[in-house]
C-alpha cells in the first residue's frame, strides 16, 4: 500500500499530464499578460464604487498601499518557487506543504486557493453575463426583456468550449486579448469619466457614500474587501511560473519577475483610470476566467452558482474580505518568514527580503 502511495505521488510530482506543467516553454511576456489578466480582473469594476464607500483620499491610499504590499508579496512567491535547489513548487499548496508540513500545509493553503479560484470564476461568470446583456440591450433594445440568467448561461457555454485548451500556454492568445481589453476599457473609462467629470464637477462629491456611522463602517469594510478582490493574481502565480523553463544558469524567477514588473506597471495604470464598462469588459473576463480555472476546471458548477446569485457588487466585498486578502497580502509573507527561519512574525522579519526586492526592481530597470 505504501509503495502504491509513493508511486502515485511520484506520478503527480512529474505532472506532465496536468494542464499547468504539461508545457514548460513559456516566455517572460507570457507571464506578463497572464499576470495582467489574473490581477486586472472583475475586481477592477468595483473600484469606483469602493472609492465612493471609503472616500476619495482614503480610497486612493488603500489602493496604493495594496499595490505596494502585493507587489512585494508577489516577489516573495516568485523567489519561493525554487527556494529548494532542484525542486519547483508548481502549486500554492505544494509551497504550503514545504512551509507548514505535508498535511497541515496542504489544508492551510488548498481551501484558501480553491475558494479564490471558485469565487473568481463565479464573479467573472456574473460579470460576463451582465456585460453581454448590456451590450445586446444597447444594440437591440427589444431584447431588454431577456433575463440575465440566459446571458450567464451563454457565457458558461462559451467557457465550456475554451476549457478544452490543454494547458496554460495554449491560452496565451486568449490572455493576450484579455490583457489588451484591460488596457482598452481602462483607457475608455478614464477618458469618458474625465469628460463627464469636467462637465459636472460642481455636482461631484468626493466624500463617503453613507451618512450614518454604522453605514460608513460597513461601507469601509466592504470597500476594503472589494479592493482586496482587485489584487487576486497571487493565487495562480506559482502555476504561471511553473510554465516557464528553468535551468541553474537561468532560473524561472528571472523571466517571471520581468513579467510581473511589466504586469504591475500596467495594473497601476489601469487601477487609477477605471469607471463603468460593458463589452470590453466581457472580452477581458473570458480570459481571466480561464487563467483562474485552468488549475481546476469546473465550468458547470460555477455557471449554476452564478445564475443563482447574480449579485456582482456584494460578491466582490464578500469574497475579497473572505480569502483574497489572505492569499495575496499576508500568506506569502508568512511563508517567506518560515523559509527564512525567522523566529517570530515581526515587522522587521517581513522586511528581511526587502533589500533583495528593491535590488530586483533596480535590476529590471537597468538591464
Amino acid at each position: 500500500m505504501n509503495k502504491l502511495v509513493v508511486e502515485t505521488q511520484q506520478q503527480i510530482d512529474a505532472a506532465n499530464w496536468l494542464p499547468i506543467t504539461s508545457s514548460r516553454n513559456a516566455k517572460w511576456w507570457y507571464s506578463a499578460f497572464h499576470n495582467v489578466t489574473a490581477v486586472v480582473g472583475a475586481g477592477i469594476l468595483g473600484l469606483p464604487y469602493a472609492m465612493s464607500q471609503i472616500g476619495w483620499v482614503p480610497g486612493l491610499t488603500v489602493i496604493t498601499l495594496s499595490w505596494l504590499i502585493t507587489f512585494y508579496s508577489f516577489w516573495q512567491l516568485v523567489e519561493l518557487h525554487e527556494i529548494v535547489p532542484g525542486k519547483r513548487f508548481d502549486r500554492y499548496p505544494e509551497l504550503g506543504q514545504h512551509c507548514f508540513g505535508p498535511k497541515l500545509g496542504y489544508w492551510i493553503v488548498m481551501p484558501q486557493q480553491l475558494t479564490v479560484q471558485v469565487a473568481s470564476s463565479i464573479v467573472y461568470t456574473v460579470t460576463g453575463g451582465k456585460s453581454l446583456k448590456k451590450f445586446f440591450e444597447l444594440l437591440f433594445p427589444a431584447w431588454g426583456h431577456v433575463r440575465t440568467t440566459y446571458y450567464i448561461l451563454f457565457f458558461t457555454c462559451c467557457q465550456f468550449v475554451i476549457s478544452q485548451s490543454p494547458n496554460f500556454n495554449s491560452l496565451k492568445g486568449v490572455s493576450l486579448l484579455a490583457a489588451i481589453m484591460s488596457l482598452g476599457y481602462s483607457l475608455i473609462a478614464f477618458v469618458a469619466s474625465t469628460i463627464q467629470g469636467s462637465k459636472h464637477h460642481e455636482q461631484v462629491s468626493f466624500g463617503v457614500r453613507s451618512s450614518t456611522r454604522t453605514g460608513q463602517i460597513f461601507d469601509v469594510l466592504n470597500g476594503c474587501g472589494t479592493i482586496a478582490f482587485a489584487f487576486a493574481g497571487h493565487s495562480v502565480a506559482l502555476e504561471i511560473q511553473a510554465t516557464i523553463p528553468s535551468t541553474p544558469e537561468k532560473p524561472s524567477k528571472i523571466a517571471m519577475w520581468k513579467g510581473v514588473v511589466v504586469a504591475y506597471i500596467l495594473v497601476a495604470l489601469c487601477y487609477v483610470s477605471v469607471s463603468r464598462l460593458t463589452l470590453w469588459c466581457l472580452f477581458h473576463v473570458i480570459g481571466s476566467y480561464q487563467v483562474f480555472t485552468m488549475p481546476v476546471l469546473y465550468v458547470a458548477v460555477v455557471g449554476f452558482v452564478a445564475m443563482c446569485i447574480p449579485f456582482f457588487g456584494g460578491l466582490l466585498g464578500l469574497f475579497g474580505g473572505l480569502v483574497f486578502s489572505s492569499t495575496s497580502f499576508y500568506m506569502p509573507c508568512i511563508m517567506w518568514l518560515v523559509t527564512q527561519n525567522q523566529k517570530h512574525l515581526a515587522f522587521t522579519g517581513l522586511l528581511h527580503g526587502y533589500p533583495s526586492f528593491l535590488a530586483s526592481c533596480w535590476q529590471f530597470f537597468h538591464q
